[in-house]
C-alpha cells in the first residue's frame, strides 16, 4: 500500500468518526431538548448551548485533517504514513466515544432544567469533562506530527 493511501484513509476515519459522533451526541441532547420545551419552553437557550456542545468533537476531527495536510504529498514515507493513518484513528475514536458520552451527560441536564431546577451551569461543567479527551487527542496527534 503506498504510503500517502495510507495516510488518507486514517484521515478519513478519523474525520468519519468525529462527525458521527458529533452526529449522535447532538442528536441525543436535541432530542432531550425537544422534550424539555414542552415542558418549560422558556429556557430554550440553555437547551441549545447544551445541544451544541457534542458538536465539537466534528471539529476537533477537522482539527487534526488541518495539522496532518502538510504532510499529504507524494513524496511522503511509509512511516509518516503509518504515523499519520495511528494519530488520526485514535484522535477519530476518542471524538467518537466523546460525543456520545458528552450527549448523554447534557441530556439529563437539559431533562433536568426542563423539570424546573437550576442546573444548567453545573450541566456544563459535568458536560465538557468529557470535552477533554478529544482536546488531549488533538494535543497528542499535534505532537505526533510534530515527529514528522
Amino acid at each position: 500500500m503506498e504510503p500517502i493511501l495510507l495516510a488518507y484513509i486514517g484521515i478519513a476515519i478519523m474525520l468519519g468518526l468525529s462527525g458521527i459522533g458529533s452526529a449522535y451526541g447532538v442528536t441525543i441532547t436535541g432530542n432531550a431538548s425537544v422534550g424539555a420545551m414542552k415542558k418549560n419552553p422558556d429556557k430554550f437557550g440553555n437547551y441549545m448551548i447544551l445541544t451544541a456542545l457534542p458538536g465539537t468533537q466534528g471539529l476537533y476531527g477537522f482539527l487534526g485533517y488541518f495539522l496532518l495536510s502538510k504532510f499529504l504529498v507524494e513524496s511522503i514515507t511509509l512511516f509518516q504514513g503509518a504515523a499519520i493513518f495511528g494519530a488520526s484513528l485514535a484522535l477519530g475514536i476518542v471524538c467518537l466515544f466523546s460525543a456520545i458520552r458528552q450527549g448523554k451527560v447534557a441530556a439529563n441536564g437539559i431533562a433536568g432544567i426542563g423539570s424546573g431546577y437550576d442546573l444548567f451551569g453545573r450541566t456544563m461543567i459535568l458536560a465538557v469533562f468529557a470535552e477533554l479527551y478529544p482536546i488531549v487527542g488533538v494535543a497528542a496527534l499535534f505532537l505526533i506530527s510534530g515527529t514528522l
